[in-house]
């Protein structure tokens, strides 16, 4: 954490009425929305300082957070 900030990674999915982003390595639930990207990332970067802020350390998981996607096919 060179500047001093933890960092944390977001997905972000696009739905016909707008985008939701939730973050990768915490514990509980966090989701942010917005009609953008942009509106999105900024709420749920919120709602993550909020979190943490609100369970402390305890908030962010033990294990390393990883983020694969992979393509299925489903009949």
């Amino acid at each position: 954490m060179k500047d001093g900030l933890k960092r944390v990674k977001v997905v972000i999915e696009r739905h016909p009425d707008g985008f939701v982003a939730y973050p990768v390595g915490l514990n509980g639930v966090v989701v942010g929305e917005g009609d953008t990207l942009d509106e999105a990332l900024s709420d749920v970067r919120s709602a993550i300082q909020f979190h943490v802020e609100t369970f402390g350390r305890r908030a962010f998981s033990d294990a390393p957070s990883e983020i694969v996607l992979a393509d299925v096919a489903v009949p």
